[in-house]
């Protein structure tokens, strides 16, 4: 008598294919294989998985690529998703065919190497190596998921995806994060001295306001409050503002106070009468003929300048530019605001405010009195330099 076949089997591109219904769940993959024989072995182990699911409540083995993918879909509609999608695709050679219990720091230590190395499975060239903090927002990204799987997602009988959530080690950002470099004066007179127009103003005044990169960049002028009584004018970011994305909001969600000690005045008053709506308008034109805001201050631009003061550095001191300068970023700007106005003596409390950063108050109204002492305290840096090269370069532009 011959032998019958198994049914539930299909060709496709020459793959043998399972559409089968058992015990009223339908089951539809591949064999991975173009052998009769292998296909029928193939489907015969899958019936016997799912007859012990259904007997012993065996659970089915899920992968991390079924997790990712769930949340994906699951999760679409959320700002970051694009983002999320590029982790998660760089994740999968990794890890994409694990079961979720065997995605752990073992299983993620190649990732985290190649990723430090500037390499990634897949891509054809090596590139840059990515921050630790790059690679820690990815491993989140895999909690994330791991903790829906044990919390959230269930099988047919209601038992999870995953029992417990496999510790997962994040980098050590205190040991292998760049340590902010606040500029000496000598630094930054080199450093402004290479920078172009546009991002030299933008920079004199985030020096000397404290202010974060995009509340510089996209500085409105109706953001500006006169203030009569001490002939100046501040400005008050509000608190829904979105910086480079439209649902970030103000870091510490409060309205955030810019206060203007001289040399920060002069620059806004030299932004007067350049737009109507934006301080520093130096992006791209809209397809209106519109002036626009650039997106950032740290751009190729900003890397060769610093590149060439580095090496300007070198040429008058005849000694290497501290690492930290010559690799120096745009937020460095804030942390020598800050640096300078502890150094001068500026209370903690003042600092914070100046900062923007939070101190425990619940109102962001000032007196007239309170903002005089504020700008008191902005001004003692202004100019502490007894060489002033904030000064020497306002003089340098103006000529």
């Amino acid at each position: 008598m011959a032998k019958r076949n198994i049914t539930g089997l299909y060709q496709r591109n020459g793959i043998w294919c399972i559409d089968k219904i058992y015990r009223g769940q339908r089951i539809r993959e591949s064999t991975g294989s173009g052998d009769r024989k292998e296909a029928e072995q193939y489907l015969i182990h899958r019936l016997e998985q799912l007859r012990q699911q259904h007997i012993y409540g065996v659970r089915r083995v899920r992968t991390w690529r079924e997790a990712a993918t769930r949340y994906l879909v699951e999760y679409k509609d959320q700002p970051s998703i694009g983002l999320t999608a590029l982790y998660l695709e760089q994740l999968d050679p990794y890890i994409g065919d694990r079961p979720v219990d065997h995605v752990d720091d073992e299983a993620l230590a190649p990732y985290v190497k190649d990723r430090l190395a500037g390499r990634l499975r897949g891509s054809p060239r090596k590139g840059r190596s990515v921050a630790p903090r790059t690679i820690n927002i990815a491993l989140e990204r895999v909690i994330r998921v791991l903790n829906l799987c044990a919390r959230k997602w269930r099988d047919e009988a209601r038992r999870p995806w995953l029992d417990t959530v496999p510790m997962i080690t994040r980098l050590d950002l205190r040991r292998s994060t760049r340590q902010p470099h606040p500029l000496s004066w000598e630094e930054q007179s080199l450093l402004f001295a290479e920078l172009p127009d546009h991002l030299r103003r933008m920079a004199l005044y985030k020096v000397n306001s404290g202010s974060r990169e995009q509340e510089v960049v996209k500085l409105r002028w109706d953001w500006e409050i006169p203030v009569p009584e001490l002939e100046t004018s501040v400005f008050l970011i509000p608190a829904d503002f979105g910086g480079r994305h439209d649902n970030a909001g103000v870091k510490n969600g409060d309205e955030r106070l810019i206060v203007l000690n001289r040399v920060a005045k002069s620059v806004i008053e030299g932004q007067r009468g350049l737009d109507p709506i934006w301080v520093f308008p130096y992006g791209q034109p809209d397809k209106d003929g519109n002036a626009t805001p650039v997106h950032r201050m740290n751009d190729s631009a900003w890397r060769k300048a610093r590149k060439r003061a580095a090496a300007m550095y070198e040429e008058r001191f005849r000694r290497t530019a501290p690492p930290g300068f010559a690799s120096i970023r745009v937020h460095d700007l804030k942390h020598t605001f800050g640096r300078r106005l502890r150094a001068a003596g500026v209370t903690e409390e003042d600092r914070k405010v100046l900062l923007g950063h939070k101190n425990g108050s619940i109102t962001s109204h000032y007196s007239a009195a309170e903002l005089g002492k504020l700008i008191d305290e902005a001004n003692k840096i202004s100019a502490t330099d007894s060489r002033g090269p904030a000064l020497t370069i306002l003089r340098r532009k103006a000529g």
